[in-house]
């Protein structure tokens, strides 16, 4: 089973505020079959992002989308922007802090998460969230992640980041396994205790066993690669990430 990857484009943000397309020329000569957009380039136009990507043979493969698109008045406008760019992915990649200080707070985003994933649903498009480390630190004796997607609806997903995971103290496989199906984008960051500099398959993060149960229990479409410290240039980490994946696949 051949998962595609994808870049999401913060790891490369620098170089697409100095150059937006030799950037994505860059990314695609570098071989990555897709980018995930996040919410600062909904400043351009859908068509403007569709017309660059399908000059370069990429795909979207997600769009990062902060809850506030979402409501009110700006739901119809990030429907129709993504619609229009042709992303069924839109995910959010946190919750405000007002959101999260409670277990009651937890369990009332999971249910706004539901309501705006069926929402969605009805347009043809697909929603998901995203971790950082907090999802799985215990708030009022449970874990966020769990009230979340222990309750989720069918059409949630759930965008597992690995690396924050592990940093966090959870299990990544174990997280994919307890939630089969729903991680149909997987953010492929690397985590190591020694140094916060590490690519991709030069850290902490058990590999084999994450790859294997993206493939086998995830419902795994897509690995997107993200990298946010850089002993390199971004670019020049985007590219050594990718060489470092495709080893762990081989």
């Amino acid at each position: 089973m051949n998962i595609p990857i994808g870049l999401q484009l913060y790891a490369v943000r620098e170089a697409l505020a100095a150059n937006m397309p030799g950037t994505l020329t860059a990314i695609a000569e570098m071989g990555y079959a897709g980018v995930e957009l996040f919410a600062a380039n909904y400043a351009e136009p859908a068509a403007r992002w569709r017309g660059w990507l399908a000059e370069r043979g990429l795909r979207v493969c997600g769009a990062h989308t902060r809850l506030e698109m979402l409501l009110g008045d700006e739901f119809e406008r990030t429907v129709a922007f993504n619609l229009e760019l042709g992303n069924p992915f839109v995910v959010v990649p946190m919750l405000p802090e007002a959101r999260r200080r409670t277990r009651a707070d937890w369990a009332a985003s999971g249910s706004l998460l539901n309501d705006l994933a069926a929402r969605l649903s009805e347009r043809g498009l697909r929603l998901g969230y995203h971790n950082h480390t907090w999802e799985f630190v215990p708030v009022d004796g449970a874990v966020p992640w769990d009230i979340l997607f222990g309750n989720a609806a069918p059409g949630l997903s759930m965008q597992l980041d690995v690396g924050h995971a592990l940093e966090a103290g959870a299990d990544p496989a174990a997280v994919l396994r307890r939630y089969p199906g729903r991680a149909t984008t997987v953010h492929l960051v690397e985590y190591s205790r020694a140094n916060p500099l590490a690519l991709l398959g030069e850290g902490d993060v058990p590999w084999s066993n994450v790859l294997s149960t993206c493939r086998e229990a995830g419902g795994t479409e897509w690995f997107i690669i993200e990298q946010e410290q850089y002993p390199y240039s971004q670019l020049e980490c985007a590219r050594r990430c990718l060489a470092g994946l495709r080893r762990l696949l081989d």
